[in-house]
C-alpha cells in the first residue's frame, strides 16, 4: 500500500499566498474600517451630546458642505495643488542639482552647505513677510516659501545615497578606469535612488504644508489664494462646517501626493531593491 503525501513545498507555497491575500485584503479593509469608526464617533458626539454646528458639525454637515461649496473648494484646491507640484518640482531639481555638485566637489559642500541648513532652520513664517514684501505676485510668494520648505530634505537625503556607495565598487570602477561622469551615472545615481525616493515622499507632503502656510501668512494682505485662504475666511465668518471641509480636502490632497509619490517609488525599486521587493518569511 502507497501513500502519498503532498509535499511540504506545496503546502509552504499555498501558504504564502494565503498569507499574501490576507495582508492584501487588510492593507486595504482596515484603514476604511478605522475610518468608518471614526466617522461614527464623531456622529455619536455630536448627536449624544447635542453639540451646536458652529461649535462642532457632524459629519453629515461637513460633507453637506463640502458639496455644496464643491466649486470654490475644487477652485481653491487646485491653486494649492499647483503650488505644491511646482515647488515639489523646484525642490527636486534644486536638491538634487546642489546634491550632485556636493558630492563632487568638497570645496562647494564645504562653501554652501552651511547655507542650505540655515535656510532649513528658519522657520518659513518669518521669511513669507520679506517674501511678500520684494515678491509681487501673490502666487510667486506662495510658490518660493513652500520651495523652501521642500528644498532641504531632498539636498540632505540626495547627497547621502552619492555618498552611499559600496566602497568596494567604487574601486571596481577605478579600476577599470572609469570616469567621474561614468560613476556617477553607473554606480552613484542607482545607488542613491532609494534615498532619493524616500526623501521624496517626505517632500510631497511638505511642499503641501509650505504652500498652505504661505497661504496663511500671504492670504492676510487680502489676497485669495488656495484652501488655506478658504480655512481663514471660513475662520472670520465662523462658519465652522466650511473650515472643517477646506481641512478634509487639504489631508485628502496630502493623503493623494504620498499614494502617488510612493506607487512611483515601488515601481522603480520592486524588481530589485530590498525596501520594495517582498520577502517572505
Amino acid at each position: 500500500m502507497t501513500i502519498t503525501a503532498e509535499p511540504l513545498v506545496d503546502q509552504e507555497e499555498r501558504s504564502r499566498a494565503r498569507q499574501r491575500r490576507i495582508e492584501a485584503w487588510g492593507k486595504w479593509t482596515m484603514p476604511v474600517m478605522v475610518m468608518a469608526l471614526a466617522i461614527v464617533g464623531w456622529h455619536l458626539l455630536v448627536t449624544l451630546n447635542n453639540i451646536p454646528h458652529y461649535i462642532l458639525p457632524g459629519p453629515g454637515r461637513v460633507f453637506s458642505q463640502l458639496v455644496a461649496d464643491w466649486s470654490l473648494m475644487l477652485a481653491a484646491a487646485w491653486v494649492t495643488l499647483k503650488i505644491t507640484l511646482f515647488a515639489l518640482f523646484f525642490a527636486v531639481a534644486g536638491g538634487v542639482g546642489l546634491a550632485v555638485l556636493f558630492t563632487q566637489s568638497k570645496w562647494a559642500e564645504m562653501s554652501f552647505f552651511p547655507y542650505a541648513v540655515i535656510l532649513q532652520v528658519t522657520p518659513v513664517v518669518a521669511v513669507a513677510p520679506l517674501i511678500q514684501i520684494y515678491v509681487e505676485s501673490a502666487f510667486a510668494g506662495a510658490l518660493i516659501c513652500a520651495g523652501i520648505v521642500a528644498f532641504f530634505p531632498i539636498l540632505s537625503s540626495t547627497t547621502v545615497g552619492l555618498k552611499s556607495t559600496d566602497h568596494n565598487l567604487r574601486d571596481l570602477f577605478g579600476i577599470y578606469g572609469a570616469n567621474r561622469s561614468q560613476r556617477l551615472r553607473l554606480l552613484q545615481a542607482p545607488a542613491a535612488l532609494p534615498y532619493f525616493l524616500s526623501g521624496l515622499r517626505i517632500v510631497g507632503g511638505l511642499a503641501l504644508i509650505g504652500s498652505v502656510v504661505a497661504e496663511f501668512v500671504i492670504g492676510r494682505s487680502g489676497t485669495g489664494l488656495g484652501l488655506a485662504s478658504v480655512l481663514l475666511e471660513a475662520g472670520y465668518r465662523l462658519n465652522i462646517p466650511r473650515l472643517f471641509a477646506a481641512l478634509l480636502l487639504i489631508s485628502a490632497l496630502g493623503v493623494l501626493i504620498f499614494m502617488v509619490l510612493s506607487l512611483i517609488s515601488h515601481l522603480l525599486l520592486r524588481k530589485w531593491h530590498e525596501s520594495a521587493v517582498r520577502r517572505e518569511a
